[in-house]
């Protein structure tokens, strides 16, 4: 059993089946994911959790009321992926949803939260996805979150509950209390600008939300998927590199779970770079888990710096480009609290380019292309 006290202080980083293969995978398919996570270094650079999402059950209970996993996609049962998953190092996530029927139609956790919770355990699941699909109108939320959690407590396995909330019943208020370990507060992603650009753009109205053991999730990434997949909800027409860039770089900015939604077999080398981007991740793993503020730039309504402090003194700043022209755009370091007479200026490496960029005093700018970012972790040093 793996089993970290600490494991939830940090966005938890992964792959999960939804956004690509729908509801076309089987047992053969999520080893051969595993086996993949496991070669191309991806489970090296942080990514451990396997999590398969809506579809792997029978469309019914059993006639003692158990949940039933599909005998065509796991004619053997869960149990032996599980362990497979586990020989490889990783970490074994499901998904149920807290209503009636899941999203898909599948049979939902609604008053079965304990025996569901027990079987969950018993097949050595340590990520349970938890939508909000066809609950009974008159129940909340929060009660129907609360009771999952725990039931998962109770079984004494250490299951982390991801929160498919939608951002709904004013979430972010209560959601911490009821012991889910991230929560989702966006409609589903899609794989292309303009829905990435709505979703951060809702973040970055509440930036005071989230905090380690609970994490607001942005949803999943859509980094490589590059228009394709089996999903028609997701699916769409793709992203440039710099598009797919700011949506990794802006996730992981604003701590949000990283959860890889493409093929991972069929890596490119500028999905492999996006990814595997040891800086970025290291910003978004930062162990102080503190969020961001925002800088404002005069010069476009579309353009901003996210500055987030980091542990031992150091801070990670982000510039974006929301915008459909270049701009020239930056901030000034007494906007982050540093006086122009305090003779202290900024070491800064470059998390894209991944080398020194300099020190720079008083100010900084860069000309950014359009949906473009920089990201930069800074230092402060005296100047004499």
């Amino acid at each position: 059993m793996i089993n970290n006290q600490y494991s939830h202080l940090t966005p938890p980083m992964g792959w999960n089946s939804w956004n690509t293969f729908y509801d076309r995978y089987d047992a053969a398919l999520l080893c051969s994911i595993a086996d993949c996570m496991v070669d191309t270094g991806l489970r090296d650079a942080g990514y451990h959790y396997l999590i398969i999402d809506d579809c792997w059950s029978c469309r019914s209970r059993d006639n003692e009321g158990n949940l039933v996993p599909n005998p065509e996609k796991f004619p053997e049962g869960l149990r032996p992926v599980a362990d497979y998953i586990h020989d490889r190092g990783l970490k074994f996530g499901i998904y149920s949803c807290c209503g009636v029927r899941t999203c898909a139609g599948y049979p939902g956790s609604f008053e079965y939260e304990q025996p569901d919770a027990r079987f969950f355990a018993s097949q050595g699941v340590d990520y349970l996805k938890y939508d909000n699909c066809h609950r009974p109108s008159s129940q909340k939320s929060e009660m129907l979150y609360r009771r999952m959690s725990m039931a998962l407590r109770e079984t004494g396995r250490d299951i982390f509950l991801a929160a498919c909330q939608w951002g709904t019943e004013d979430v972010e208020t209560w959601i911490h209390s009821t012991g889910a370990h991230s929560y989702r507060s966006t409609v589903d992603i899609r794989d292309n600008w303009e829905s990435i650009s709505s979703i951060a753009g809702k973040r970055l109205a509440s930036l005071a939300e989230g905090r380690p053991f609970c994490f607001n999730d942005m949803d999943m990434l859509v980094v490589g998927m590059n228009g394709g997949g089996a999903n028609p909800e997701t699916s769409a027409d793709g992203c440039s590199f710099d598009e797919y860039q700011t949506h990794f770089a802006l996730w992981s900015m604003l701590n949000s779970p990283l959860i890889i939604g493409c093929d991972i077999r069929n890596m490119n080398d500028e999905t492999r770079k996006i990814l595997m981007n040891r800086d970025l991740i290291a910003i978004n793993q930062d162990p102080e888990g503190r969020g961001c503020y925002r800088l404002s730039c005069d010069c476009s309504p579309d353009a901003f710096t996210l500055v987030k402090p980091l542990t031992g003194g150091e801070y990670a700043m982000g510039i974006f480009n929301f915008g459909e022209n270049r701009v020239q755009t930056g901030f000034t370091f007494w906007d982050m609290g540093l006086s122009a007479h305090a003779n202290i200026g900024l070491s800064m490496y470059d998390c894209l380019k991944q080398k020194e960029k300099g020190t720079y005093r008083e100010f900084f700018q860069t000309s950014l292309k359009p949906h473009a970012c920089k990201v930069y972790r800074c230092k402060p040093v005296r100047i004499s």
